[in-house]
């Protein structure tokens, strides 16, 4: 291969299929535990983590969330709180001028709706602060339906194991990466899958220094394959 010159962006179903079952013999024995993972969580807990998440490490996330389940307990808590002590609470874990009234914003809408998450993604997106990312989570943990969680994180691992070259800087846009997540989650066990390229992405497949001779992925990765072991 020149790698040089990357391939396109086609797939086989080979190796969504490989990819999938390596994800899911590692997942149950190596995956993260988060207090949002345990059965029982709740699709409160899942969504508002998900806001909570963004641009914002796990583990801080992790660490942080008793306290903020103890003050808000659900949707109409942080509806009717006020905003200067909602703001607060957040502080500890950054974004908070944005994170507070944006996260205000979506409980008061979600309240007036009876706490109905819509599951057409154009009437989701018309919730304040539901964005492609939010609206993927809700359609994947409330409505049980196969969408990916993709974030930086997510398309760099799948980037770099099926050599997707960027189409679109912006990846909410990119259509080949897309494209791959979906056919890696069509076939079931979508959440899981999910958290797995997350644990992973996080773990080894990291921006910089990746530590790709650790990674579980390593031996079918086109990245370590023709980029690291050439070298």
């Amino acid at each position: 291969m020149n790698i040089s010159k990357p391939p396109d962006n086609s797939v086989s179903d080979r190796r969504i299929a490989l990819f999938r079952k390596k994800l899911l013999v590692w997942f149950p024995v190596n995956g993260r535990v988060f207090p949002w993972r345990v059965k029982g969580a709740g699709t409160y807990v899942l969504l508002v983590v998900e806001v909570l998440l963004q641009r914002t490490r796990a583990e801080t996330v992790a660490a942080f969330l008793p306290h903020f389940l103890q003050r808000y307990s659900g949707w109409s808590a942080i509806a009717s709180s006020n905003l200067d002590e909602l703001a607060a609470t957040l502080k500890p874990i950054g974004l908070w001028r944005r994170r507070s009234p944006a996260l205000q914003g979506l409980a008061q809408e979600l309240v007036a709706i009876g706490e109905k998450w819509p599951r057409r993604r154009d009437e989701l997106e018309k919730i304040t602060a539901v964005g492609q990312y939010l609206a993927n989570a809700t359609l994947l943990f409330i409505h049980g339906e196969p969408h990916p969680l993709m974030d930086s994180s997510m398309a760099r691992l799948l980037r770099r194991y099926f050599f997707i070259r960027p189409v679109k800087a912006d990846i909410r846009y990119d259509r080949a990466l897309h494209a791959a997540a979906y056919r890696i989650l069509a076939s079931g066990h979508a959440i899981e899958l999910n958290w797995a390229m997350l644990d992973i992405a996080a773990s080894y497949c990291k921006s910089r220094k990746p530590l790709c001779v650790n990674c579980p992925l390593r031996q079918s990765c086109m990245h370590y394959r023709y980029l690291v072991k050439l070298r």
